[in-house]
C-alpha cells in the first residue's frame, strides 16, 4: 500500500555554488520585491487614471468642448 502524503520531490530551487552571494543575493530578493510591488501600484495607477487623464487634456484644449461633448460618443 502506498502513502499518499509522501513526496520525494524538493520543493524550492536548487543553488548551484554552495553559500556565495548571501548578501547580494537579498539585495537582489528585495529589489525584485519592490520591482513587483511598484509595477502592480503603477497598473492600478494606469487602470483608475487613464480616462481622468483624458479627459483632463481633453477640457484644456483648444478649441474648449463642454464636457457632455467629452463623454459622448458621438
Amino acid at each position: 500500500m502506498a502513502s499518499k502524503g509522501i513526496s520525494l520531490k524538493s520543493k524550492g530551487k536548487a543553488t548551484r555554488g554552495g553559500g556565495r552571494g548571501g548578501e547580494g543575493s537579498d539585495k537582489l530578493k528585495c529589489l525584485k520585491e519592490w520591482g513587483g510591488w511598484a509595477m502592480g501600484k503603477a497598473k492600478v495607477i494606469t487602470h483608475y487614471g487613464f480616462i481622468p487623464l483624458v479627459i483632463i487634456i481633453g477640457m484644456n484644449s483648444e478649441p474648449k468642448p463642454q464636457i457632455s461633448q467629452l463623454l459622448s460618443p458621438f
